[in-house]
């Protein structure tokens, strides 16, 4: 049983909304796994090592993002077909794009993170759950900078 101040009712509230989230992380870090293999073109170095930063962080976040529901005393979701289940983001199979469209699209899928994050830190602020805000509120920031930084290269 977990006794952390916080109702059962409440904890499945959150983790709900944690579920998405971890979907969208894990589905972000493959696309983003799958461009640093593919990337082209006269930037290659620099977007190679960029999209390498960017996934050894995504799956931190993931595996963050899963043991803040086993925290709150709920299984994670962990096999692809859940991910593709659960997430809001899309994926284009068979598809290599070029530089350009694949940054684009990760920081399209970085910014639907934000303002997924945004309602939920609003609402787990709402149901008390302080601790999961303040996880939530961090991600916000480490994914504000990550876009910030695949903006500046469409720039």
């Amino acid at each position: 049983m977990v006794n952390i101040g916080l109702s059962a009712e409440i904890r499945s509230k959150v983790v709900d909304r944690l579920r998405y989230l971890l979907a969208n992380e894990y589905v972000l870090y493959t696309k983003t796994l799958k461009f640093h293999w593919n990337v082209k073109g006269p930037f290659f170095d620099a977007l190679h090592k960029l999209f390498n930063d960017h996934y050894e962080q995504l799956l931190i976040f993931a595996d963050d993002v899963a043991e803040r529901c086993r925290a709150l005393g709920a299984d994670s979701s962990g096999t692809l077909k859940e991910f593709l289940e659960q997430t809001t983001l899309k994926e284009h199979p068979g598809k290599n794009p070029s530089y350009e469209k694949m940054i684009a699209q990760l920081l399209a899928d970085h910014e639907t993170i934000i303002r997924q994050i945004r309602v939920d830190a609003d609402d787990t602020q709402e149901w008390g759950d302080m601790g999961t805000n303040n996880f939530l509120l961090n991600m916000l920031e480490k994914h504000e900078k990550m876009a910030w930084m695949l903006r500046a290269h469409l720039e």
